[in-house]
């Protein structure tokens, strides 16, 4: 007996269409965070207790998921917050704006404590040595490893690598008729010092010898 072609066929048990998948779960994106001030700034303590640098508002701002404008009045909050502006005590730390981005610091009056704890704790990093070549670099950038010697009166070559190694100093470029590397100092410098800028540093009295007749003489290479 022949199928007629004009009669539909029972196939339902072999083209039956697959079960839709549920594909919510997988397009979905992830709920918003709350937009309020106060979650906001919590999320942004959160994020400020774990940093080792310095981060702008908008790094700050992705890390918490909230616009730019409203993480920076979360800032400026929680820095009247710490500072004892909003009727609460002032806290032993504070938020400080250093290297162009924002970071928790010991507040000045404690350095001595936590200085003294920081010391038994570890040895210090730096010699005296390295500590004196540093503050020439700081104050007298862009300056050469000559120049250096001159005013510290020693070879500093050895030294002058460790604070590279550090990354507390970098070279800034070299003279094209010497070929002298002229050194100068990282943002990670101003981090370790709590400072925004170099403008920052104390002044040096006008009374110590600040090398310069040395640069005009013989130096030591």
């Amino acid at each position: 007996m022949t199928a007629d072609p004009t009669r539909p066929t029972d196939t339902g048990a072999q083209s039956a269409p697959p079960a839709p998948t549920n594909t919510a779960a997988q397009t979905a994106e992830p709920a918003p965070r709350p937009s309020d001030p106060a979650s906001v700034a919590r999320r942004l303590e959160a994020i400020l207790l774990v940093v080792d640098e310095p981060q702008s508002l908008v790094s700050l701002a992705a890390a918490v998921g909230a616009p730019v404008p409203a993480v920076r009045q979360a800032v400026e909050g929680l820095v009247a917050d710490y500072d004892g502006e909003t009727g609460g005590p002032v806290r032993g730390f504070e938020l400080r704006e250093v290297g162009g981005g924002w970071r928790l610091y010991v507040r000045e009056e404690y350095d001595d404590v936590v200085g003294e704890f920081v010391n038994t704790q570890a040895p210090s990093r730096l010699s005296q040595a390295a500590l004196e070549t540093l503050a020439v670099i700081a104050y007298k950038q862009p300056v050469t490893r000559g120049q250096v010697a001159s005013i510290r009166a020693v070879n500093v070559d050895s030294v002058v690598r460790t604070l590279l190694a550090r990354g507390l100093i970098t070279e800034v470029f070299t003279d094209p008729d010497t070929g002298a590397i002229h050194y100068g100092t990282t943002d990670q410098l101003l981090v370790n010092l709590g400072i925004n800028s170099l403008d920052e540093l104390p002044h040096i009295s006008p009374l110590l010898d600040d090398g310069a007749d040395g640069f005009d003489g013989e130096v030591l290479r």
